[in-house]
């Protein structure tokens, strides 16, 4: 049995930093290279961020280039700064192998941000990222396992030498991220149960997740994460009613504030917030089902009325 190294430790062997950032983005991990290895940078937020990346990035590469972007997966918030980092270090990215098609084609409806009522500017993929494949970052080799789930196509980030995993959302320190593929009518917990099954057989000391700060205790996490899924097998309204407010929450970020009307015709006009309605909540009448959960995240905090305006909280 290893002893476990502090983050600071393991994350100065691995060569790591980690800019640990709030909603709307997800965490990036930069990899910042040297004479002889390239500088990486993992997932790269949101698009309205981009500029706070950049500059993160900047600041910690103190004037070298970037030489390649990797994404664990193609959600906005996770490759949303892809356009605006390329074009400032004109870097390569690599993508999971189940999305090349999809970005070469740019299709928003397949690759979610039409159905999501969420923005992400267009980029090109230079590569792809496979699971069983062998990924050096730094001055270490990482292997990248498939973690489907959340994402069908996401992969996670595993370093044996050092046990440390980049998780994106596939495992947080309270659970893990909307499984989306669930609101298409697919049966993916099934998905996210394999990959937890598969995360509890890793030695790992230390995750770096998609959201939150970097955790060890994975064993209780994953405890966490397992009861979080019971629940929402056990009652699939449970997760749609998550996923709901996830979506009305990351909008209300994006755009601060709404006038409740348009915030109304909003949700109406947002696919995957159709499907949830017809699949699970279809006996209510869809414009009221979408004021009670407004009044439901006002009552808790999460959302605030000022007048008729709906204000993020």
């Amino acid at each position: 049995m290893s002893t476990a190294r502090t983050t600071a430790e393991a994350f100065a062997l691995a060569g790591l930093q980690v800019f640990e950032r709030g909603w709307l983005s997800s965490n990036n991990v930069l990899f910042a290279g040297g004479e002889h290895e390239a500088a990486v940078l993992v997932d790269t937020g949101y698009w309205s961020h981009a500029e706070q990346t950049l500059a993160l990035v900047r600041r910690a590469l103190g004037g070298r280039r970037l030489d390649l972007i990797v994404n664990t997966h193609l959600h906005s918030d996770h490759c949303g700064g892809n356009a605006a980092v390329v074009d400032s270090f004109a870097c390569n990215i690599l993508v999971p192998a189940g999305e090349q098609a999809k970005v070469a084609a740019w299709d928003e409806a397949t690759l979610t941000y039409r159905d999501t009522g969420q923005h992400c500017p267009r980029f090109s993929a230079h590569g792809v990222l496979g699971a069983g494949d062998t990924l050096r970052l730094g001055a270490l080799d990482w292997q990248v396992l498939a973690a489907p789930g959340h994402d069908p196509e996401s992969v996670v980030l595993y370093q044996p030498d050092l046990r440390l995993l980049v998780s994106a959302d596939a495992l947080w320190a309270n659970g893990f991220g909307v499984v989306f593929p669930e609101i298409e009518g697919e049966c993916a917990f099934d998905d996210v149960r394999w990959t937890l099954d598969q995360l509890s057989e890793l030695a790992i000391d230390w995750v770096i997740p998609g959201h939150g700060a970097p955790f060890g205790n994975v064993e209780e996490a994953l405890l966490r994460a397992r009861s979080r899924l019971a629940s929402f097998v056990a009652d699939p309204r449970k997760h749609a009613l998550h996923a709901a407010k996830v979506l009305l929450k990351f909008h209300l970020l994006e755009v601060h504030g709404k006038p409740l009307a348009e915030l109304l015709d909003w949700i109406e006009g947002v696919r995957y917030l159709q499907l949830l309605h017809q699949a699970h909540f279809v006996n209510i009448e869809r414009r009221a089902w979408a004021s009670d959960i407004i009044d439901g995240m006002c009552k808790s905090g999460a959302l605030k009325l000022e007048g008729t305006t709906i204000l993020n909280s």
